[in-house]
């Protein structure tokens, strides 16, 4: 593949979960929109990785931040779970409050 192909294919994933992010109301959907820029920006970095043989740090730091991903998709899936347990929504309108 071709690097300007790649680097549209990143650019419409990260304008597609920026949309998600920015429209739904709904916690778990905005969590799978930061998720989606997340790969877009994983994208990038492997796609010019990709491209000079001899550096290998974009599939290095590519490797960190999907660690980074999967902790902070841990951790918010966690607190999603209790705010619907406390609430019984995860409609971000309808939570007002995180006081008992």
């Amino acid at each position: 593949m071709q690097l300007d192909a790649l680097l549209i294919l990143a650019v419409v994933m990260f304008c597609a979960g920026l949309m998600v992010a920015i429209t739904r109301k709904n916690a778990i959907m905005v969590l799978i929109g930061i998720e989606l820029m997340l790969n877009a920006a994983n994208l990038n970095l492997v796609a010019f990785s990709r491209f000079d043989p001899q550096a290998l740090q974009g599939q290095i730091f590519t490797l960190f931040v999907i660690t980074v991903a999967v902790a902070e998709a841990v951790v918010a899936l966690a607190l999603a779970f209790k705010v619907y347990h406390y609430f019984q929504t995860v409609d971000l309108d309808k939570i007002s409050t995180l006081k008992k």
